[in-house]
C-alpha cells in the first residue's frame, strides 16, 4: 500500500510515517501535488557467509599483526644500547 502526503505534513508527522514504512507501507512525498520523494523500506542486509568471515579476518590479522622482527625492534625501541 502506497500512502501519499505533501511535504509539511511528512514534516509534522515524520514519525507516525516511519512507524507505517517500519510496517511495510510506502509513503510519497508530494510538493503541490507533485512526488518529489519515497519512504521505503530498507532492503534486507545480505548476511555475510561464516567462510567469507573468516577469510576477512585472516586478512586483517596478516596485515596487523607485526612479525618477530617487528616484535623486536618495538621491545627495544626507546632503550638506551
Amino acid at each position: 500500500m502506497t500512502i501519499q502526503v505533501g511535504a509539511f505534513e511528512a514534516k509534522t508527522h515524520l514519525s507516525r510515517l516511519l512507524a507505517a514504512v517500519e510496517r511495510g507501507e510506502r509513503v510519497t512525498i508530494t510538493r503541490r501535488g507533485k512526488p518529489v520523494a519515497m519512504l521505503v523500506p530498507p532492503e534486507p542486509a545480505a548476511e555475510p557467509q561464516g567462510d567469507d568471515l573468516v577469510r576477512e579476518l585472516a586478512a586483517l590479522r596478516a596485515r596487523t599483526r607485526p612479525g618477530p622482527e617487528s616484535i623486536r625492534e618495538l621491545r627495544d625501541e626507546g632503550r638506551d644500547r
